[in-house]
């Protein structure tokens, strides 16, 4: 599958936020981003696509991590290797369930913090697939917010960051659809 830019929208700090049609294991970055549960457990989606890919080393240092950390927390993000996959590491973001309430707020705090491990590790490039949208149901119109207003204030808040290249990487669907009608406004 060939990489389809949707669109790019580039921050007067220098950094870029494209939504892309792509398979998000082959994304060109230093990074990409789990759509992970709390226990880092990668049952099904875009997590079980991951960890088979990524194969053990990932899945034994998710599982270190719940071991000594504890649980990941809803709006929480960690690190782990990224084992037989070509970046640097990759991020485990905990995203809310439909029905936790305040799921806009939470999702919002997922993806900062994801956006902040990445800042943290001095990593240029990050990729992040629909988050929450699947099977945790939360509706799209509010993910494709939650999506474009945490790239905006990052960028706001850290506009000296070496981030400076955030992805939204996504298939043909509702999701995208609702994306790309969110990005109509901004």
């Amino acid at each position: 599958m060939s990489e389809r830019l949707v669109k790019k929208v580039v921050f007067p700090n220098g950094g870029e936020f494209s939504v892309v049609i792509h398979d998000l294991l082959k994304e060109p970055v230093d990074c990409i981003v789990n759509a992970a549960n709390g226990m880092l457990a990668h049952g099904g989606g875009v997590a079980a696509a991951i960890a088979r890919a990524a194969g053990k080393e990932l899945i034994e240092d998710g599982n270190r991590l719940v071991r000594e950390e504890g649980e990941v927390p809803t709006g929480g993000a960690v690190v782990t290797t990224a084992g037989n996959l070509p970046f640097k590491g990759v991020i485990h973001a905990v995203g809310p369930r439909m029905g936790q309430g305040d799921e806009e707020r939470k999702l919002t705090q997922a993806l900062e913090s994801s956006f902040f491990r990445a800042h943290e590790k001095g990593w240029s490039s990050l990729s992040f697939p629909g988050i929450s949208s699947g099977i945790f149901a939360v509706p799209h119109d509010i993910c494709s917010r939650a999506y474009i207003t945490t790239v905006k204030d990052f960028y706001d808040q850290y506009p000296g960051s070496l981030l400076k290249n955030i992805r939204l990487c996504l298939f043909e669907g509702p999701l995208l659809d609702a994306v790309k009608k969110e990005m109509e406004l901004f």
